[in-house]
């Protein structure tokens, strides 16, 4: 029997959890046996998503939630504590918290709104990673760091320069962890989201003058959904992926090959 991907008895942490891709991720891993242990900055989305991820899981025992906000060292470093202990082990961990831009132009924009996007999107994957690292590292059986990106890192991101380069930022970081971290087993991967229908999205999935525009550009003629992410996220934490590390996933239904 071909069992690589399944997931029982492995912990994995998926930040930005709450809602969006990372619920998405969170759900498969769930379905694939995982115990999982969610982050949100928001606690009454964040528990609302734990309810939700309970009430479709067979153990609810599984789930856990944690509030924390990614840009913060101490709240990343208490929340993994409380996540390993919770979990019994972090096999898996999911760099999935970001924050969206303001659709400034760049000659336009503040300091402040620039530091804004790297504070969650770079120096939160950056607290995230260096918590589970050396989680993997103590406990010797390696794992999988993830961090979800952006396609806004290998397209031109008008009005939104400062997100394009937090993206671009983070698919650079993981290749040089993926070499770095190869002496303790852990493997490091970025996903690459297009089009993704979520609650940072929604304004613009919805205004039609985007649609026409953007719609047609996608082979798969469809806005993504937080579920197409269930497989690739099982995929990089499981052992199907034991010799993939320093890769980036595109996730786009085809957009940025039309």
């Amino acid at each position: 029997m071909y069992t690589p991907f399944d997931l029982s008895g492995r912990g994995a942490v998926v930040t930005g959890g709450n809602g969006g891709i990372g619920l998405g991720m969170a759900r498969a891993l769930l379905a694939a046996g995982a115990k999982v242990a969610i982050w949100g900055s928001n606690p009454d989305k964040t528990e609302r998503a734990r309810a939700q991820l309970a009430g479709e899981c067979s153990d609810a025992g599984r789930v856990h939630a944690f509030v924390c906000d990614v840009g913060d060292e101490a709240q990343v470093d208490v929340a993994f504590t409380a996540s390993a202990m919770a979990l019994g082990r972090v096999d898996a961990c999911f760099a999935n918290a970001g924050v969206s831009s303001k659709g400034t132009l760049m000659t336009e924009m503040s300091l402040e709104e620039f530091r804004r996007v790297q504070r969650i999107n770079v120096e939160g994957v950056f607290l995230t990673f260096r918590a589970a690292a050396r989680h993997m590292a103590a406990h010797g059986q390696g794992g999988a760091l993830v961090a979800t990106a952006s396609t806004a890192a290998i397209e031109g991101a008008a009005r939104n320069s400062h997100y394009g380069a937090s993206k671009g930022a983070v698919t650079a970081y993981v290749r040089a962890l993926a070499v770095e971290l190869a002496r303790h087993r852990i493997r490091v991967n970025s996903i690459l989201p297009g089009w993704i229908v979520t609650d940072m999205t929604e304004r613009s999935v919805a205004n039609p003058k985007f649609a026409d525009a953007v719609l047609p550009r996608i082979p798969a003629r469809r806005w993504g959904g937080i579920d197409d992410f269930g497989g690739i996220a099982v995929y990089l934490a499981s052992d199907a992926s034991a010799y993939t590390t320093g890769e980036q996933f595109v996730i786009d239904g085809g957009y940025t090959k039309f």
